[in-house]
């Protein structure tokens, strides 16, 4: 399993950006799908998760901000994010689980006030 994020950059507070994920190596349709970010000094935290189904969830920070999505026929994972804050600036990862946990590179995600 391979899952490969980009998107990520510096962007102004109240900026939107879009991170995506290519995922190989797995039967990706049937496969849920989390996004997980890790600021400086703090742990890394469950973000959004998006089931085979498309059923989505949040963590409560990022609720009506961010959106997960995924498109099964290009194998990639979306996290759109608006109304950005300072606060969400963190590495962002995305990650499955099958029989073990896979995590893709992370990428880089800074908000400026």
């Amino acid at each position: 399993v391979q899952l490969q994020a980009s998107g990520g950059g510096l962007v102004q507070a109240g900026g939107s950006l879009r991170l995506s994920c290519a995922a190989s190596g797995l039967v990706f349709s049937r496969t849920n799908m989390d996004w997980y970010r890790q600021a400086p000094g703090k742990q890394r935290e469950l973000v959004a998760n998006i089931s085979s189904s498309h059923t989505t969830s949040y963590e409560d920070s990022v609720k009506g901000r961010f959106t997960i999505s995924r498109d099964n026929v290009r194998r990639r994972l979306y996290l759109q994010m608006d109304s950005l804050k300072p606060e969400d600036t963190a590495v962002y990862y995305c990650h499955t689980h099958v029989w073990r946990d896979y995590w893709g590179k992370g990428t880089l995600v800074t908000v400026s006030s």
